[in-house]
């Protein structure tokens, strides 16, 4: 076994050298324009209409989309029909301005205007898909349990038990303490859902790829959705402390000082939600891409001799940062899950201190 595996590892080392080697060449000749590190960065780290498909820069799985023209009419269509600044109905992706690779309407004054688009983009799709896999792992095990009782579960199912167990028993319940079977459904939900959307952007063809929770707008909505079940659910002690601390009065009246500090920790905490799990997989991601791009990079500055040797070093680290990435990616949903499972705690001032 060892030696098969040492044996595929030195293939793909090789056809990584040679692939590095051959675009190292075109670049060096002038055959091909410049590397552009950072238009190939945004472009994968990016939401986009289709999904690239390996190895080609040119074809792309088409995904629907759907958008509201100018005077009110709908119109539906799939990507594909606009792939190479084609024109459609009307409509074309636009390069460059303000509507920087987004579905515009041509007018026939060649103006461009902005419809109200409701496609199915690629990050929309993997969210489509990460929620589907969450699913089927609940499903998974409930129905383990449904048709085998407390029997012991086996593979991929008692290594969902193990998860659940460690968030669930070790995490949740010692700081919601009885309040943990109310909101361990959502944080357990909220856990897998991260984990599954940081695992799926490590994977680099189709069903993987899209850059999730390296979206600042994916992680804005769940920690809007920690924001929305931390204060709605507040407990009135909670509010109380919010409005009348228990603190010497001269720093609450007349001046509301610590009213203020207390409304700002609101908002300031689920920006440090939407924050760290941006950053980190963002940066996680990037990185990634930078070892791979020395290959060219190289090979366009030194020649193609050059870009083919880096191959080896640039894929060693970028095999090092996805195995960095995989650990990183449980680590953050984690971190997710208990920082919102200490917002609602404590938001539930009364029931903790019983």
């Amino acid at each position: 076994m060892k030696k098969a595996i040492t044996a595929i590892i030195a293939v793909v080392i090789i056809a990584l050298m040679v692939l590095g080697y051959t675009e190292a060449a075109h670049h060096s000749d002038g055959k091909m324009h410049e590397v552009d590190p950072q238009e190939i960065i945004f472009e994968h780290l990016g939401d986009s209409y289709g999904w690239e498909v390996p190895f080609s820069h040119s074809k792309r799985i088409p995904l629907p989309i759907i958008v509201r023209a100018q005077d009110g009419s709908w119109h539906a269509f799939m990507s594909c029909r606009l792939a190479d600044g084609a024109q459609y109905d009307g409509f074309q992706i636009a390069k460059g301005g303000d509507y920087n690779n987004k579905v515009v309407q041509v007018l026939p004054d060649g103006s461009q205007y902005r419809p109200v688009d409701l496609s199915i983009t690629k990050n929309v799709a993997g969210i489509f898909i990460a929620a589907l896999l969450v699913l089927v792992m609940v499903f998974k095990v409930k129905n383990w349990y449904k048709k085998n009782g407390m029997k012991a579960p086996r593979r991929l199912t008692a290594a969902l038990e193990v998860v659940v167990d460690f968030v669930y028993t070790d995490t949740i319940r010692p700081i919601m303490g009885k309040e943990a079977p109310k909101y361990g459904p959502y944080l357990l939900t909220v856990f897998f859902f991260i984990l599954t959307m940081n695992l799926l952007g490590l994977i680099v063809i189709f069903p993987g790829g899209a850059n999730l929770t390296g979206n600042l707008a994916v992680t804005a909505v769940l920690a809007l959705i920690t924001f929305l079940v931390t204060n709605l659910t507040g407990t009135r002690h909670y509010w109380q402390e919010m409005f009348w601390p228990d603190v010497p009065t001269a720093l609450k009246c007349p001046v509301p000082l610590m009213q203020i500090i207390e409304l700002f920790g609101i908002f300031t905490k689920p920006i440090a939600l939407m924050i760290r799990l941006f950053a980190n997989m963002m940066g996680g991601h990037m990185v990634v891409i930078v070892f791979m791009l020395l290959i060219f990079i190289f090979g366009s500055m030194f020649g193609a001799a050059v870009g083919g040797g880096m191959t080896v070093l640039s894929v060693a680290l970028s095999l090092f940062m996805l195995i960095l990435d995989t650990l990183v990616s449980f680590i953050q949903a984690y971190v997710f899950t208990i920082l919102s499972t200490m917002f609602i705690s404590m938001a539930h001032v009364h029931a903790h201190h019983e």
